[in-house]
C-alpha cells in the first residue's frame, strides 16, 4: 500500500511532530528523535506519543466498527473453496500430460528436420567443393596454357596476359580454398608452380617497366600486385633488385674514410637514389592527387630498410662516439639525412610508417649520445674547472684598465667561463636531443663561477716579499684584481640575456613553456651572481681603508710634536693626512675616467669608513689633552700654594692649544682633499661630526 493511500488521524497543533513524518518512505527512529529534539525535551516528546497513540487507536476501533460487516462477509464468501480447489486438480493433472505428450512430438520432429538440414547442408558443401574442384582443374589448364613460354613470349602485350592471368589465379586460389581436402599433392604442387612462374613474369615485366620509365605499365602492374595481395612481393622485388645494386657500392667504409665529406656524401648519393632512379615509382605511389596506386611503400618498405640495413653491416664505425668531433659531424649529417628522408614522405601515413618502423627507431638508438655528452663534458667542464682551481694571482688578470671600459672581460677567469658557456651552444659541439644536458651544464658553470667569486675575495693574496714598498704593491694588486672581478661580474650579468635569447633561438618550433623555464633559471642565475657584487664592494672598500687608516693612526702622534719642544703654532696639515689620501687619490686618477660612477660609490663608501675611524682617533687625542692639560693645571696650583707665587696669566699660546689648532688644521685638510676628489662633503658620514668635535674642542 503505498504512503499516498494511507490517512492518519491529524495530530494537535500543539504536538511537537506531524503525523505526516510517520509515513515518509526513509523514516527512521533516531532521526526523528534528533530532528524534534530542539521543539522540545524528551520528556514533552514522550507525553507527545503518548497521546497520539492515543488517537491512533482510537482511530483504529473506529474503522473496525465501520467495516465489521465487510470483515464478517469476506470470511463466510471462503466457505467451501478447499473442495472447489480439489476439484479443479484432476483435470489439471490430464491437460499437463496432454501438453506434455505435444511438446515431446514437437522435439523429435525438431529433431529429425535438423538433421535432414545438416545432411543437405553437408551435400551442398560437397557439391561446392566438387564444382570448385572441377573449376580448379580448369584453371590450371588455362594457366598453364597462358603462361607457357610460347604463348608468352610471342604475345605482343605481355601485360594483357598478365592481367587475365591474374584474375584466373585468383579465381584458382579461391576455389582451391573451398576444396583443399580434394587437391591432391600434385595439384599443390602443381599450383604452387605455377603461381611462382607467374610471379617471376610479373617481376620482370614490373622492373622493365621501371627501367624504362614506363609509368603505364607500372600502374598495371602494381594494380596486378594489388589484386593477388602481394604488395609485400613487390616491395621485396624493388628492394633486391633496384636498391641493394644502387647501394652496394655506395655504403662501405671506403667511401667513408676516402671522401672528403665522408658520411655526409654518401647520404647526398642515397638522396640521389630517390629523386633519379625511384622518382617514377614514388610518384605514382606516394602523391594520391594524381594517377596512382595506393597501399604501397617503397620509401620504408624497400629504400629505407635497405639503407639501414647496409650502413649497419658495412659503416659501423660511423656509429662510434669515441671522437666528439666526428660523431658530431656524422649525426647532424645523419639528422639531415633523415630529414630530407621524412620530406620525401608527402603523406601522413608514410611519414608515420617510417617514424614507427623498428629499423627507424633501433637506428636512432645506436648513436651514443649520453656517451658523446660525457666526453663533451669533462673537455668543457675540465677547462672551467682547471682555471678556477688556480690560486688567485696577478696572473689571474688578463687585461688592463683601458678593458674596463670594452665588452671584454678583464680576468681569465671570467673569459674562460664565457669562451665555454658559448662554446657548449656552438653548431659543432650543440645537439638538440641534449638540450637539456648543454642548459643544466650551462647553469653549473655559472654557479661553479659564483662559488669561485666568493673563494677569490676570501683568499690571502700571495706576498712578494716583506717590505713596504711590496705590501703596498700587494695591496694594490689585490685592489685592482677586485676590481676587475667587479666588473666583470656586471658584464656577464649584462651579457646573460643576450646568452639567453641565442639558447631560446634553438628551441623547436618556439615553445614558450621552456623559453618560460629558461628565462626563470637564468634570472635565478643572473640574481645569485648580482647579490656578489655589494661583497665585493665592502671588499674594496675594506682594501682602501686599510691602505689609509694605518697613516692616520700617526694623529696619535701629534702631542709629543708640541709638548715642551716650542714649535711655532701650526698652518699647515701633517704630513699623514697627505699619505692617508693618497691610495684614494692614486684610486680615483686610475679609475674615475673609467668607471666614474662605480667609483664614486667606493669613494663615498671608503671615506665614511674611515672618517668614522679618524673622529675615533681625535676623539682619543683630545681626551688625552684635555686630561693631561687638566693634571698640569692641578699640578701647577699646588706647586703656587707651596711657593707662595701668585698664579700668572699664561704668556701666548699653549702647548695645549697648538696640538688643538694643528688638529683642526689637519681635518681641514682633509675635508679640503675630499672636496679635491669632486665628493660632496655631505655625503660623507661622520665628517660633520669631526668638524663639530674639533670646533668644540678649539673653544674650550
Amino acid at each position: 500500500m503505498s504512503n499516498n493511500n494511507i490517512t492518519l488521524p491529524k495530530a494537535p497543533k500543539d504536538l511537537c511532530f506531524s503525523e505526516l513524518d510517520f509515513i515518509q518512505d526513509n523514516f527512521d527512529v533516531d532521526t526523528f528523535l534528533q530532528d524534534h529534539r530542539k521543539n522540545g525535551k524528551l520528556e514533552t516528546m514522550r507525553d507527545d506519543l503518548g497521546m497520539y497513540l492515543k488517537l491512533l487507536r482510537s482511530a483504529m476501533i473506529d474503522l473496525i466498527n465501520r467495516d465489521y460487516t465487510d470483515f464478517v462477509n469476506l470470511s463466510s464468501n471462503l466457505i467451501g473453496l478447499d473442495k472447489a480447489i480439489n476439484d479443479l486438480q484432476t483435470p489439471l493433472g490430464q491437460l499437463r500430460e496432454e501438453v506434455m505428450q505435444v511438446r515431446q512430438a514437437l522435439d523429435d520432429e525438431i529433431t529429425a528436420i535438423s538433421t535432414n538440414l545438416n545432411d543437405n547442408l553437408k551435400i551442398r558443401e560437397r557439391k561446392q567443393n566438387l564444382h570448385s574442384l572441377q573449376h580448379v582443374y580448369k584453371s590450371l589448364k588455362k594457366l598453364s596454357s597462358i603462361l607457357s613460354m610460347k604463348t608468352f613470349m610471342e604475345h605482343p602485350t605481355k601485360i594483357d596476359i598478365l592481367e587475365q592471368a591474374a584474375i584466373e589465379l585468383n579465381q584458382l586460389k579461391f576455389h582451391i580454398s573451398r576444396c583443399k581436402s580434394d587437391i591432391s599433392v600434385d595439384q599443390g604442387k602443381e599450383s604452387t608452380e605455377l603461381e611462382n612462374l607467374y610471379l617471376t613474369c610479373l617481376n620482370e615485366l614490373f622492373l622493365a617497366c621501371i627501367q624504362e620509365k614506363n609509368s603505364n605499365l607500372a600502374i598495371r602492374c602494381l594494380r596486378i600486385y594489388l589484386t593477388l595481395d602481394k604488395i609485400s612481393n613487390a616491395e621485396e622485388l624493388v628492394k633486391h633488385e633496384l636498391v641493394r645494386p644502387l647501394i652496394y657500392n655506395m655504403i662501405n667504409e671506403e667511401n667513408l674514410q676516402t671522401d672528403p665529406l665522408g658520411l655526409q656524401s654518401i647520404y647526398h648519393r642515397l638522396l640521389n637514389i630517390l629523386n633519379v632512379e625511384m622518382k617514377q615509382l614514388l610518384d605514382i605511389t606516394l602523391y594520391s592527387d594524381r594517377i596512382s596506386v595506393k597501399g604501397f611503400n617503397f620509401l620504408v618498405n624497400s629504400f629505407w630498410v635497405e639503407v639501414e640495413e647496409k650502413i649497419e653491416q658495412y659503416i659501423k664505425s660511423v656509429f662510434a662516439p669515441g671522437d666528439p668531433v666526428l660523431f658530431h659531424k656524422r649525426y647532424t649529417a645523419t639528422l639531415e639525412f633523415l630529414t630530407k628522408l621524412e620530406v620525401e614522405c608527402v603523406t601522413p601515413e608514410t611519414l608515420t610508417a617510417l617514424r614507427s618502423h623498428p629499423q627507424y627507431k633501433s637506428f636512432l638508438k645506436k648513436w651514443n649520445l649520453p656517451v658523446y655528452f660525457q666526453i663533451r663534458f669533462q673537455e668543457i667542464a675540465g677547462i672551467v674547472e682547471a682555471v678556477l682551481a688556480e690560486i688567485v694571482s696577478p696572473d689571474s688578470v688578463k687585461g688592463n684598465l683601458a678593458s674596463l671600459t670594452q665588452k671584454d672581460f678583464s680576468l681569465h677567469a671570467t673569459c674562460v667561463i664565457w669562451d665555454n658557456l658559448l662554446r657548449i651552444w656552438a653548431d659543432d659541439i650543440y645537439l638538440y636531443q641534449l638540450f637539456h644536458r648543454f642548459w643544466k651544464l650551462s647553469l653549473q658553470i655559472c654557479s661553479r663561477y659564483q662559488t669561485w667569486c666568493q673563494n677569490a675575495m676570501k683568499q690571502v693574496w700571495p706576498v712578494i716579499n716583506e717590505t713596504n714598498s711590496s705590501s703596498d704593491s700587494e695591496h694594490s694588486t689585490r685592489l685592482n684584481f677586485l676590481v676587475y672581478l667587479y666588473t666583470d661580474i656586471e658584464k656577464l650579468v649584462n651579457a646573460l640575456p643576450s646568452f639567453l635569447q641565442m639558447v631560446q633561438s634553438k628551441v623547436k618550433d618556439g615553445n614558450v613553456t621552456i623559453s618560460k623555464l629558461l628565462e626563470d633559471s637564468l634570472s635565478e642565475t643572473s640574481k645569485n651572481l648580482a647579490n656578489f657584487l655589494p661583497s665585493v664592494t665592502r671588499e674594496i672598500v675594506n682594501e682602501l681603508s686599510e691602505q689609509c687608516v694605518t697613516h692616520l693612526k700617526q694623529v696619535s702622534d701629534i702631542p709629543r710634536l708640541f709638548r715642551r719642544t716650542k714649535r711655532d703654532v701650526p698652518t699647515k696639515p701633517c704630513p699623514y693626512v697627505k699619505s692617508a689620501m693618497i691610495p684614494l687619490t692614486n684610486f680615483h686618477v686610475d679609475y674615475n675616467k673609467i668607471i666614474p660612477e662605480t667609483v664614486a660609490l667606493w669613494l663615498e663608501l671608503t671615506l665614511s669608513s674611515l672618517t668614522e675611524s679618524y673622529l675615533l682617533f681625535v676623539t682619543d687625542v683630545l681626551t688625552s689633552v684635555q686630561k693631561t692639560e687638566e693634571s698640569l693645571r692641578r699640578l701647577k696650583k699646588i706647586r703656587d700654594k707651596t711657593t707662595g707665587i701668585l698664579p700668572s696669566e699664561p704668556q701666548g699660546t699653549s702647548d695645549d692649544e697648538k696640538i688643538r689648532i694643528q688638529l683642526k688644521v689637519d681635518v681641514d685638510g682633509y675635508a679640503n682633499m675630499i672636496k679635491d676628489l669632486n665628493m660632496s662633503v655631505s655625503n660623507i658620514h661622520h665628517l660633520q661630526d669631526l668638524i663639530d668635535a674639533i670646533e668644540a674642542a678649539m673653544k674650550k
